[in-house]
């Protein structure tokens, strides 16, 4: 029987591309649920391709136009965040797919998960904000989550068959951005346009702008440790500019394992929703004699200051995770509106880290005031630097 997926950010760019995965085989997929915040035309023109059994619009200023437009198809329409939350646990469907951006995906996730469905995970914030409550959740309803991020997906096939051997160390793989090699001073002056400039991939805004300062592969970072369940220096980050190698494990025989192919998400939306077959695809082949060379090199933490933070609060545990993706959050956010420069995000999350209350066993409610705590720090830290800049 086809797998009945409900797709939470069905209009993002993880979304959109699932959504060809799935259309590429109606014989094993079908759509369920599709879930947006805000992109009322593009889910009505989902909804009308997929038919599926119900649509969200999260945000309830869009509910008229989403609804009136679906009026005479056999789609049932809701909104806010309690449908989010109650459309993930229908008893129809069988695989969440979490494909938002951000902290809005973690208390639907959790809602899945306690519905007992299978995830595939996409949005890696849920495990960076409250890992160890994920996977212990997790645990306790007999749920899998598959790795949607192409550096974890390369993990998880490079385990397929070796779950009972010990993992020595996981290599995360970084293309290093658009702006490897440059020094701090060449940083100042980056532009929105040219961060949006990603050299390998084609992500959203966000994901995009945490990829030229290294955040992201911080996030991957604390988000590896929960998945695979290893240790923070378990975890090695290297850049490799090709994106070929999209990650390896090291074993403790030192035998390493690495996932190639070319830079395209949806390889790993396929594998996730697959697994744990393998799907006949389309997608173009890597081809050894196009790549005549493979490069790799030590990040450079002291230019890009999130990975060395990233790891630092994976180090602290406890709530600081949290507190830094909440205040990169609001940074990013900052910076994609021009009010603050490319080397004041760092900045920010460093000095919430330091000044945001810290709890060292976060329950839900801990997670919930931390992350207004930390938000509310940095948008005072944001409001700081432009009066400084005035």
């Amino acid at each position: 029987m086809a797998k009945r997926i409900a797709i939470l950010g069905s209009t993002g760019s993880i979304g959109t591309q699932a959504l060809e995965v799935i259309a590429a085989h109606p014989d094993a997929f079908e759509v369920e649920v599709l879930i947006a915040h805000s992109n009322a035309d593009l889910l009505v023109a989902q909804a009308k391709k997929f038919k599926p059994n119900a649509v969200v619009i999260a945000n309830e200023q869009h509910y008229q136009t989403v609804a009136e437009a679906l009026r005479g198809e056999l789609v049932k329409v809701y909104t806010g965040e309690s449908a989010v939350c109650a459309a993930v646990a229908m008893s129809t469907v069988d695989v969440v797919l979490t494909a938002t951006v951000g902290y809005s995906g973690l208390k639907p996730t959790i809602k899945a998960i306690e519905a007992g469905k299978t995830i595939a995970l996409a949005n890696k914030e849920t495990l960076v904000v409250a890992g160890e409550m994920i996977t212990r959740l997790a645990h306790d309803h007999g749920v899998n989550i598959y790795p949607v991020d192409s550096e974890h997906s390369a993990i998880f096939q490079c385990l397929a068959g070796e779950f009972h051997n010990k993992i020595e160390k996981i290599i995360l793989t970084a293309s290093g951005g658009p702006f490897r090699g440059k020094s701090r001073a060449d940083l100042k002056a980056i532009t929105k346009a040219e961060a949006l400039k990603h050299p390998n991939w084609s992500m959203g805004a966000k994901v995009t702008i945490d990829s030229a300062t290294l955040m992201n592969k911080g996030l991957e970072v604390i988000e590896a440790k929960w998945l695979f369940g290893v240790q923070a220096n378990q975890v090695e980050v290297v850049v490799h500019p090709q994106s070929i190698i999209h990650s390896l494990v090291q074993f403790e025989d030192g035998s390493i394992k690495a996932q190639l192919g070319l830079p395209d998400m949806r390889l790993p939306i396929q594998y996730a929703l697959s697994y744990p077959d393998r799907l006949q695809s389309d997608f173009p082949r890597f081809d050894f004699r196009n790549y005549p060379s493979l490069t790799f090199e030590k990040p450079d933490t002291e230019t890009f200051r999130n990975l060395a933070l990233a790891f630092d609060a994976l180090n602290q545990a406890g709530n600081m995770p949290c507190i830094l993706n909440a205040a990169n959050e609001v940074a990013v956010a900052e910076f994609l509106k021009d009010n603050i420069g490319f080397l004041d995000m760092s900045e920010i999350v460093e000095k919430c880290l330091r000044s945001v209350s810290f709890v060292r066993a976060p329950s839900y409610e801990d997670y919930v005031n931390t992350d207004k705590e930390a938000r509310i720090r940095a948008n005072e830290l944001v409001k700081k630097l432009q009066v400084y800049s005035r």
